[in-house]
């Protein structure tokens, strides 16, 4: 029987089956990105489609502090674009 693998939401710190999550990763170059695939190399966060999430990572710069660097405003409008949608 195979494990399914889970992930923590960096907000809400619930776990959750990866494929229910949304990867950010902060590449090897130091660019952050969407990474709709979840295969990219670097560091990853990953935030559940909950909005209340979504509004607690922007407010409280979560991903900032994860990455330990600016976050661009367009990963923030990405991400708000894919979260609406679902």
């Amino acid at each position: 029987m195979k494990k399914t693998p889970k992930r923590m939401c960096v907000s809400c710190r619930e776990m959750f089956e990866k494929k229910a999550l949304r990867r950010i990763v902060r590449t090897p170059e130091g660019e952050i990105v969407y990474d709709p695939t979840g295969k990219k190399s670097g560091k990853g966060a990953y935030i559940c489609t909950n909005p209340d999430c979504f509004a607690k990572i922007k407010k409280g710069k979560i991903l900032e502090k994860t990455f330990k660097m600016e976050v661009p405003k367009d990963i923030y409008n990405e991400l708000e674009e894919i979260l609406k949608d679902e």
